[in-house]
């Protein structure tokens, strides 16, 4: 064998070697299939277009950035809607797409002040991607944005912890974090993680948090927000955004609806919120009382179910919310009464 061919042997051996190191899904841009991701690709480069350079802040990531417009909402009509923010999320997102999308279309023509990036819980899954090429694919992402947006600061969150009880993919994101983390440089990227306030003093994730210990909670959503806006309000350059009061129905109440002749009627009412948790229950006068059940708080929002024996032996069931405006609650009230539905509005005024 000659010099040159020797040469171009090794060379291809060396090339070959480096491929299996370093080339994984994970580090190579690639779009998905289904329709309606290609459809969100599509409205997200509209958005893009239609704000431009007047967004200040995108947000990156799955499913559970995504999540900002739903379970979110409200939060990011406070926080983020008035900094005419982008959110770029899609669920079921890996690295791989994000760089795809990136690429394809979610930056053109952006000069955001903050990137705020969390990707990678969707690589974590089984055997798909280990450890260290997770990290590959979000130090790629992270290059992606420093090479394209180079004036942004990137605000890369640690992945949020997944699965009620401590186990062992959790693990495996903890370690991703702890590698992703060492990309900061104070400068221009900047490393939060969060995840310590998703979980409690025995290492359990909520269900307030994240209903399905992967997905947030308007709780949840309300949390990152407050925890990423002094960062956030920093890199921005203006005025930290200050947490709406939060609604506490806890107390003593007077419940007021009409009775069966119309004229209104005045009962005890007792509500104990915990987070997103509602419960509590109504005087029947004396010593009876009927419990709320299925009681949750969204905001200033509330609803919750309260059941009421009848003397045939069968029993009904009131569906009620309302919403709490200072020291007051204004509701409706449905049930079904012998296949009729019945609704009536209801007040009630803290003692």
């Amino acid at each position: 064998m000659n010099r040159t061919v020797s040469s171009l042997v090794v060379s291809l051996l060396s090339f070959a070697s480096a491929t299996v190191v370093w080339g994984h899904s994970a580090v190579e841009p690639a779009p998905r299939g289904d329709d309606w991701w290609k459809q969100r690709q599509q409205q997200m480069n509209q958005r893009v277009a239609e704000l431009g350079t007047k967004s200040e802040v995108i947000f990156i990531g799955d499913s559970i950035t995504q999540g900002w417009e739903g379970e979110g909402k409200e939060v990011w009509a406070q926080y983020y809607a008035p900094r005419n923010a982008i959110n770029l999320g899609i669920g079921g997102d890996r690295t791989q797409h994000v760089l795809w999308r990136l690429e394809n279309g979610n930056l053109k023509g952006l000069k955001p002040k903050a990137a705020v990036v969390m990707i990678g819980t969707n690589n974590s899954n089984g055997e798909d991607n280990t450890v260290s090429q997770i990290a590959d694919g979000v130090e790629a992402i992270v290059k992606k944005l420093r090479s394209t947006l180079p004036d942004t600061k990137i605000l890369l969150l640690a992945i949020f912890p997944r699965g009620e009880n401590p186990n062992p993919q959790r693990g495996k994101v903890l370690q991703v974090n702890q590698i992703i983390a060492k990309l900061a440089d104070q400068k221009s990227v900047f490393s939060l993680d969060l995840g310590p306030l998703m979980v409690d003093s025995e290492g359990l994730i909520p269900r307030n948090l994240m209903p399905d210990f992967l997905h947030l909670s308007p709780a949840g959503y309300q949390l990152w927000a407050e925890a990423l806006e002094p960062k956030l309000a920093e890199v921005l350059g203006g005025s930290a955004v200050k947490a709406a009061a939060k609604a506490d129905l806890t107390g003593a109440w007077t419940f007021t609806t009409p009775g069966p002749d119309g004229q209104p009627v005045s009962f005890p009412m007792e509500l104990q919120q915990s987070g997103s948790t509602l419960t509590g229950r109504f005087s029947r006068g004396g010593d009876r009382w009927l419990n709320l059940e299925n009681g949750k708080v969204n905001g200033s929002e509330f609803s919750f179910t309260v059941k009421r024996d009848r003397p045939d032996g069968t029993s009904m069931t009131y569906k009620m919310s309302g919403k709490l405006n200072g020291n007051e609650l204004s509701g409706k009230t449905t049930t079904d009464f012998d296949g009729n539905e019945m609704s009536n509005d209801w007040t009630a005024k803290r003692n």
